[in-house]
């Protein structure tokens, strides 16, 4: 299905960020390009920089098979913000930087999915053991990655993130995976009430549909973190420990 491509090399004197394109996007609604709309938020007070901080950690969110095949009912072609990722995590794995990752998935009868069963049904291909609940084997998920089981939406979300993050002392959350409208926009919204920096690399998040995506990282930028170019984010890596 056709998905957002703009290039985070898009970047003008607009003030749209580096990472979210400033033209040729609207919001479908003024005609507005995003560039547009942040600067007009700027000038308001809005969407200010949390920065990067000194100790980061990547977390991947359901870029599983039931996710990232086209076959799935869930799914589509997110190839490209799937080999995006891959250089991110072979940027953090380089540093020996904390790489987690996140699966949704439910036991037999469902009872687990609660409302959220009910409201998208086809998530009830995402039954534990199924081929669908597997992280996308291009990812390469080393032995000692941790992966987190959630149900719903915020990777935080009566999981044990958190307190993971906190034992290890991370302050800054490199977000990768998908939905943008959906468990990304959830996490880093709980990231920033749980006190963590959201970064968001914006090749590395996906969606079924361009309209959602772009929007979301919109409002991800505007009030809840930042969004910026892969290349960005790997320099970040890049510069730790030196």
């Amino acid at each position: 299905m056709p998905k957002s491509r703009a290039s985070s090399d898009e970047a003008s004197s607009s003030g749209a960020p580096e990472g979210l394109s400033p033209t040729g996007r609207t919001d479908g609604v003024s005609g507005r390009t995003s560039g547009a709309i942040l600067a007009d938020y700027q000038k308001k007070g809005i969407g200010a920089r949390v920065g990067f901080g000194r100790r980061p950690a990547v977390l991947v969110v359901d870029f599983m098979r039931g996710f990232t095949d086209p076959g799935s009912p869930l799914g589509s072609n997110l190839d490209r913000e799937v080999e995006a990722t891959v250089r991110l995590l072979q940027g953090a794995r380089q540093r020996r930087i904390s790489v987690l990752f996140t699966v949704t998935l439910y036991e037999p009868g469902f009872a687990d999915g609660g409302l959220f069963i009910a409201k998208v049904p086809s998530l009830r291909i995402l039954e534990r053991g199924s081929e669908w609940v597997e992280l996308d084997p291009r990812l390469e998920r080393r032995e000692l990655e941790t992966v987190i089981e959630k149900k719903y939406a915020s990777a935080f979300f009566a999981t044990p993130l958190a307190s993971t993050l906190t034992s290890q002392g991370v302050d800054t959350l490199l977000i990768a995976g998908c939905t943008t409208s959906g468990c990304i926009r959830a996490t880093a919204v709980d990231a920033l009430q749980h006190g963590w920096r959201a970064i968001v690399p914006r090749e590395c998040v996906g969606d079924r549909a361009p309209e959602p995506h772009i929007a979301n990282l919109l409002d991800i930028d505007s009030k809840y973190g930042d969004v910026v170019g892969l290349n960005e984010a790997l320099e970040y890596l890049g510069r730790l420990n030196d």
